[in-house]
């Protein structure tokens, strides 16, 4: 290289490669030097390299290799044998060309750490003709100004006087800044939307119960372990009025933020149809579904197990609208299933549900969950399954209700260690 890069010789370092091509760079470049270790020193100490490999072959030849901070190119230090016709190409220019936006300021700061300068920097301008496409042995069309090429330069050298470019494009200048300034813009659109999704978080999790209504004869305690910052699994305690509580846990098609928005939905039309719910179970379910049917989409459903508790006569009235069975655990270790009495909510205006009920009695558990629990998968690719929680319900069904909730949820986590693919929520209750 003659010192005098041309204008298109600019860093293309940072342009995505096209998608639907093999990918292709330029991996390496020799340059030949008499001791690695020397050289090694002044690039990683003095140029602020990084050290991309320093491996020694069976053969006892040693490939070292450093990058600069920003870009992909390496150069690889080589050390040639004695008397070999690469010795030739020591201290001699290495036609590499190292383009920063602000030569001078790289200039200061690698004299200050004593890279040896051949000059200060120069600043050059160069007009040239850029050819239309198409047109490339055409003049430019009367009275169209020529684009000027322009940058600065200057040149160093390592320590074995193998000498480099070191130069300052204008067209790489501005390319550089239009980079940082789309950095930056998207650094502080992600902050943004980070933030906002932190304030989602927290606006979602004040939509759960924050306290639960008093009973004398249920022990119960609920749970939602979101996948993501916020999801569509939901759990609520309702205050039904004369000791009756409505216990619900839901489960919204979809995942993140729309499953979000339709959970909030969902939340806002049970808490404000419930004061028929004691009265009319059926006529305050239809009332949700008519509301959820009509602000949702037309694939957007959920499901849904509604269970009002009696706290005088012990006894659960219950609507299971497409969700899994809950589980209830009786006092002699008998279990019974609370199967689907109609299906999901949401999907169809007209609709109706049936409901169903089961006695309960002193020392009787029963859990409500979603998916969540049951497919968490371990590393085999196994599901924890409604087996593995009745086993874990068996386990601590004699202690309270949030040492088994806490228990079973840690079981599922510890069955499934790797991240978390489905919002996991559990209700447990406990008759006493």
């Amino acid at each position: 290289m003659d010192g005098s890069p041309s204008p298109l010789c600019l860093d293309q370092a940072a342009v995505p490669p096209d998608l639907q091509q093999p990918h292709l760079r330029v991996h390496a470049i020799n340059i030949f030097v008499r001791d690695q270790d020397q050289s090694l020193r002044f690039y990683i100490d003095q140029l602020g390299f990084s050290l991309v490999g320093d491996v020694r072959f069976g053969s006892g030849q040693r490939w070292v290799a450093v990058a600069p901070p920003d870009g992909t190119a390496v150069l690889s230090l080589v050390a040639p044998k004695a008397d070999s016709k690469e010795c030739a190409f020591i201290g001699r220019p290495t036609h590499v060309v190292f383009v920063t936006e602000d030569v001078l300021a790289k200039f200061e700061e690698w004299r200050k750490r004593g890279v040896r300068f051949q000059y200060t920097p120069r600043l050059r301008r160069i007009r040239y003709e850029r050819p239309a496409p198409g047109a490339v042995d055409q003049p430019p069309a009367t009275g169209a100004p020529t684009p000027i090429w322009g940058g600065v330069f200057t040149h160093f050298k390592d320590p074995d006087g193998n000498s480099f470019a070191l130069v300052s494009l204008d067209e790489e200048s501005r390319t550089v800044e239009a980079q940082r300034r789309a950095t930056a813009a998207k650094l502080e659109s992600e902050r943004r939307a980070a933030q906002e999704m932190e304030i989602a978080k927290q606006v979602q999790t004040r939509l759960f119960p924050q306290t639960l209504p008093h009973l004398t004869t249920l022990d119960y305690s609920g749970m939602c372990v979101q996948a993501r910052q916020v999801g569509g699994d939901y759990y609520d305690f309702l205050d039904l009025g004369r000791e009756r509580l409505g216990l619900v846990v839901g489960d919204i098609s979809g995942k993140g933020i729309a499953a979000a928005l339709l959970m909030a939905n969902l939340q806002a039309n049970l808490r404000s149809q419930c004061a028929i719910a004691l009265d009319q179970p059926q006529r305050f379910l239809q009332l949700v579904n008519r509301l959820f049917y009509e602000n949702s989409t037309d694939s957007a459903y959920t499901t849904l197990f509604f269970a009002e508790y009696d706290n005088n006569a012990r006894r659960l009235r219950y609507v299971n609208c497409g969700h899994l069975c809950a589980l209830v655990m009786h006092h002699d270790g008998a279990l019974e299933r609370l199967h689907s009495t109609c299906t999901v909510l949401g999907l169809f205006k007209e609709w109706d549900c049936a409901t169903a009920e089961c006695p309960l009695a002193c020392g009787d558990t029963f859990v409500l969950y979603t998916d969540g629990i049951t497919e968490s998968l371990n590393l085999a690719g196994d599901e924890f399954g409604e087996h593995r929680l009745i086993e874990s319900l068996r386990r601590h069904r004699e202690q309270s209700s949030p040492v088994v909730l806490a228990s079973i949820i840690g079981e599922v986590k510890k069955f499934s260690p790797h991240e978390q693919a489905d919002d996991m929520t559990l209700i447990v209750a406990k008759c006493r």
